[in-house]
C-alpha cells in the first residue's frame, strides 16, 4: 500500500502511467480493424505453433487477420538476429556492440532496416500459407493485391514499433514488451471465463452434486492457475550469485560496495528458446503449404505437430501412437536454452573483463580457470531453467494430449504466462527506478 501511495503522489510516474495506457488503448483500436479486401474464417490457433506464437504476441490480431496481425514478431526476429550477429560473428557488428551509445545507435537502425525486409517476407509468408491452408480468401489473387496488403501489414507493424517507442521514451518504459504484455493480458477473461462455462454452468441444472463437482473443478483451476504463475515468478527471480572482489589501490582487496556479486538468473535465456523451438516446428509445415499439391495432412507432418500423438506401425497390423512432436519440442528448448544462456553470459568475455578490471572470484585464478568456473556455473544452472522452461511450455500440450482439459484454449502455463510474469516483473523494476530516482532528487533539494 506504502508503494501504490507513492506512486499517486507522484505526479510524473502517474503521467507516464496515463500515457501508457493511451498508446496500450490505441494498439487495442488497431487490433480490431481488419486488413480491407481479406475474408477471415473463424480461426483457431494452436498457442505451440508459429501462427499460434504469433497470435499470441500480437493479442489475437492474427486470429482476425487485422491490420497490426504481424505485430512485433518481425522485430522480435530481427532483434534476435542482431545480436547473434554481433556476437563475434560478424566483425563490423561485433566493433559496434563494443562503442557504448553510438554503437547501440548504430545497430537499432540496422535492426528497423531489417525488421522492414523480414515484414515483408514474413508477411507475404503469413498470407500464402494461411490462405493454401483457407484460413483467408482474397478478393482476387493478383500482384498488386498482395503487394498492398504487404504494404498494409507492414505499415501496422512499423506502427507498433513506434507505439512500443513511445511508450519506452514517455511512457513507463520496455515498450516492445508491454505491447506484447497488453496482447497477451486482454485474452485472460476470455480463457477464464471458458473455464467457469465448461466447469461450472453448463452443470447448473444438472442437480446439486454436479454442480458442487463443478465448483471444486473451477475451484482446482482457479487454484492450479495461480500456482503456475507463483512458480514461473519464482524462476524468472531467482539467481545464483557468484561473489566478486576487486583490487584496490597499493595491492589491497577491497568488496565492492554496490555490486559484490555476480547475478546469473536461472533462466537467463527467457523466452527466447521457446519462440525458436515454436519456428523450428512449424517451419516444414509452412514449407509444405507453398508446394502445390502437397497433402498438409500426411501423416510425417505429425512428427513436427507437438499437440499430436502420430500414428506408429506395431506387430501384426497394430498401430500404436507416440508424442513425437511433443519430444522434439521439448528437446528443442532445452538446446536453445543452453545455447542462448552462453550467449547472454559469455565466460571467456566475461574473464576477460574482470582481468581489466582487476577483478576476480575469491577463490578461482584469473583467466581460463575464471571462464571454466563460470562456465560451469552457467550450465549446472541452466540445467535447472531449461527444465523448468520445457515443463511450463510443454504443460498445455501433455494437459490436452492426457485429456485433463477438453481443448488447449483451457490448458495452463505455457509461453503467454512466462511472458507476462516476466513483463510483469520488469515492470515492478522500472516503477521501482522511477520512485528511488524522484526520492533521490527530493533528498537533494532538501524536502
Amino acid at each position: 500500500m506504502k508503494k501504490i501511495a507513492g506512486i499517486f503522489k507522484n505526479r510524473e510516474i502517474v503521467d507516464r502511467i496515463f500515457f501508457t495506457i493511451m498508446i496500450l488503448f490505441i494498439f487495442r483500436l488497431g487490433a480490431a480493424i481488419k486488413v480491407p479486401g481479406v475474408t477471415v474464417q473463424d480461426l483457431s490457433f494452436q498457442t505451440n505453433d508459429a501462427f499460434g506464437l504469433m497470435n499470441l504476441l500480437g493479442g489475437g490480431t492474427l486470429q482476425s487477420f487485422s491490420v497490426f496481425a504481424l505485430g512485433v514478431s518481425p522485430y522480435i526476429t530481427a532483434s534476435i538476429i542482431v545480436q547473434l550477429l554481433s556476437m563475434d560473428v560478424l566483425p563490423a557488428f561485433s566493433e559496434l556492440s563494443k562503442q557504448g551509445q553510438y554503437g547501440r545507435k548504430k545497430m537499432e537502425m540496422a535492426t528497423r532496416y531489417l525488421t522492414l525486409m523480414l515484414g515483408a517476407v514474413q508477411a507475404y509468408g503469413v498470407i500464402k500459407t494461411m490462405e493454401n491452408q483457407a484460413f483467408i480468401t482474397l478478393k482476387d489473387t493478383s500482384f498488386l493485391t498482395y503487394a498492398y496488403i504487404i504494404t498494409v501489414l507492414l505499415a501496422g507493424s512499423m506502427l507498433t514499433m513506434w507505439l512500443g517507442d513511445q511508450i519506452s521514451q514517455k511512457g513507463i518504459g520496455n515498450g516492445i514488451s508491454m505491447i506484447i504484455f497488453a496482447g497477451i493480458v486482454s485474452s485472460l477473461p476470455l480463457q477464464i471465463t471458458r473455464a467457469y462455462q465448461t466447469w461450472l454452468a453448463d452443470k447448473v441444472g444438472q442437480g446439486s452434486s454436479q454442480i458442487l463437482i463443478g465448483v471444486l473443478q473451477f475451484g482446482v483451476y482457479l487454484l492450479s492457475f495461480i500456482l503456475i504463475i507463483g512458480f514461473i515468478t519464482f524462476i524468472e527471480s531467482s539467481k545464483r550469485k557468484i561473489p566478486v572482489q576487486h583490487a584496490g589501490k597499493g595491492g589491497q582487496t577491497r568488496k565492492m560496495a554496490q555490486a559484490s556479486f555476480l547475478p546469473i538468473k536461472i533462466n537467463s535465456a527467457g523466452v527466447i528458446p521457446v519462440i525458436f523451438a515454436s519456428s523450428i516446428m512449424m517451419a516444414p509445415s509452412i514449407i509444405a503449404s507453398f508446394i502445390t499439391g502437397a497433402n498438409l495432412d500426411a501423416e510425417w507432418l505429425n512428427i513436427f505437430n507437438s499437440s499430436a500423438l502420430t500414428k506408429m506401425p506395431g506387430i501384426n497390423g497394430t498401430e500404436w501412437s507416440m508424442p513425437w512432436g511433443l519430444m522434439i519440442y521439448i528437446g528443442l528448448t532445452v538446446m536453445f536454452c543452453f545455447f542462448y544462456a552462453k550467449l547472454q553470459i559469455n565466460p571467456e568475455q566475461l574473464a576477460e573483463n574482470f582481468q581489466k578490471n582487476g577483478s576476480y572470484i575469491p577463490g578461482v585464478r584469473p583467466g581460463n580457470e575464471t571462464a571454466r568456473y563460470v562456465s560451469k556455473v552457467l550450465n549446472r544452472i541452466t540445467v535447472i531453467g531449461a527444465s523448468a522452461l520445457a515443463f511450463i511450455a510443454a504443460l498445455p500440450l501433455v494437459l490436452v494430449l492426457l485429456k485433463v482439459v477438453p481443448d488447449q484454449s483451457l490448458a495452463l502455463g505455457g509461453t503467454g504466462l512466462i511472458i507476462v510474469v516476466g513483463v510483469a516483473i520488469e515492470l515492478n523494476t522500472q516503477i521501482d527506478g522511477l520512485l528511488a530516482g524522484k526520492s533521490f532528487e527530493e533528498v537533494q533539494r532538501g524536502e
